[in-house]
């Protein structure tokens, strides 16, 4: 670790995240750049995009020097496609997991206890009381093991319900046993509630296809945190209107979904439009990460959640 401290020139999106970055040490300038017209500046040490419309602009990087790009989701499938060579891409690790994790129980919550019905009764001034299904003593099947389920399998803990945790891999994390993907075919039969959360990609491209599904007992909920290629997407409408299975999604596939796609109004699916990050927790987290980094680039330290270059 260097000694000697650097100045630096960082590149924000808004003027929002540029004030909520003060008070940066001496030396460090922001300048505001959306990224919607061509680089005002040669070289910058941190740029950081913006937020859900960055694929669409990295291109505007292409001969520009750049010490960091800090995107500001945590997904980042297909960014090595559009980043310009040779630059170091670091995702927002630490920023969404909170905010992910609340709307993963909101949506099993609103799902299990039929709120999504009862707002339709609200706004038609109807009262109809139902029996609905409980998040206690259900058995629930985290589907990724990583932040997000990590922050879900501790929220969903004082509800009483059993967790089940499946990652890529077998191991023991943070007291918690976690199975291997393996071992689906004999876990899913016992499986009430999914609530997946994995990252997207080859590897887990349609993971939740009609053989999963078939696998969960009946009635079973599917709640999807993760990215909408999890799920196939024709294999769950069929499931759904056969009344084997009901689903969440916070994304989908396509996304967003079309006028007129079978999900849409389906009975026994909710569907959020891709909010799981989109909350005011979002603010303080990312300044204080894109804070942590310009500190780590000042004094020439190993820098944070760096998964390109």
């Amino acid at each position: 670790m260097s000694s000697s401290i650097r100045s630096l020139v960082v590149s924000v999106p808004t003027e929002e995240l540029a004030r909520d970055l003060d008070p940066l040490p001496d030396g460090v300038e922001v300048v505001v750049w959306p990224m919607d017209e061509p680089a005002p500046r040669p070289a910058f040490d941190l740029v950081v995009p913006p937020y859900m419309k960055m694929a669409k602009v990295l291109e505007r990087l292409d001969g520009v020097e750049v010490g960091l790009v800090q995107g500001q989701s945590i997904g980042y499938e297909g960014v090595a496609d559009v980043l310009p060579p040779h630059l170091r891409f670091a995702n927002a690790t630490t920023v969404h997991e909170t905010s992910t994790a609340e709307l993963a129980v909101a949506l099993t919550l609103a799902s299990q206890r039929q709120l999504d019905a009862f707002a339709v009764d609200t706004a038609r001034g109807r009262w109809k009381p139902v029996f609905a299904e409980s998040l206690a003593d259900r058995r629930v099947l985290l589907l990724g093991f990583g932040g997000i389920g990590k922050a879900v399998a501790a929220r969903l803990l004082p509800f009483e319900v059993e967790l089940l945790a499946v990652a890529s891999r077998a191991r023991d994390e943070d007291g918690m046993p976690v199975h291997g993907v393996d071992e689906l075919p004999t876990l899913l039969p016992q499986a009430e509630i999914v609530i997946a959360s994995l990252p997207g990609g080859e590897a887990t491209e349609h993971i939740i296809d009609d053989a999963f599904l078939s696998a969960l007992p009946d009635g079973a909920l599917v709640v999807n945190v993760g990215r909408g290629p999890l799920i196939d997407t024709g294999a769950l409408v069929d499931h759904v209107r056969r009344g084997r299975i009901r689903a969440a999604l916070d994304v989908t596939d396509p996304e967003p979904l079309p006028e007129g796609h079978p999900l849409w109004g389906l009975p026994g699916v909710l569907v959020s439009p891709h909010v799981g990050g989109a909350s005011t927790a979002m603010r303080p987290r990312i300044a204080r990460l894109v804070k942590r980094q310009i500190e780590h680039l000042r004094r020439g330290e190993e820098l944070e959640n760096v998964v390109i270059g």
